[in-house]
């Protein structure tokens, strides 16, 4: 996973994917995010709502996922992922079963994540 923004509470990464698909993570160990303090979860809202804004505006997705687990990574992190109906999982989620292989054409993901980094900014 590479970074595409960081400061003192959240950093953000790009999980590798057919799908645009970033996730935000806080800096500090947070197990839930009832437990974040209050700066930590507008940092982390105002991120969120900018960058489904841009992957809406750039990519025209059928549906932006925002998801939050922590099964595994006991650490308070957010995916937001564009979906297609042609992607390999719709309408199941991306950890669900495959229901077929991709067809979906999208627009550069390198430029669209250059785009985002002069946005967070």
């Amino acid at each position: 996973m590479s970074s595409i923004y960081e400061n003192d509470l959240i950093k953000i990464e790009i999980e590798k994917s057919e799908i645009p698909w970033l996730k935000i993570f806080t800096v500090h160990n947070y197990k839930e995010f009832s437990q974040c303090p209050k700066e930590v979860k507008e940092e982390i809202w105002e991120k969120l709502d900018l960058i489904e804004k841009e992957m809406i505006s750039y990519f025209n997705p059928d549906k932006v996922n925002i998801a939050s687990f922590g099964n595994y990574v006991p650490h308070v992190h957010f995916h937001i992922m564009a979906r297609f109906k042609e992607d390999s999982y719709f309408p199941e989620c991306m950890w669900g079963k495959k229901q077929r292989e991709s067809s979906v054409v999208l627009p550069s993901f390198e430029d669209f994540y250059k785009i985002l980094k002069d946005k967070l900014k």
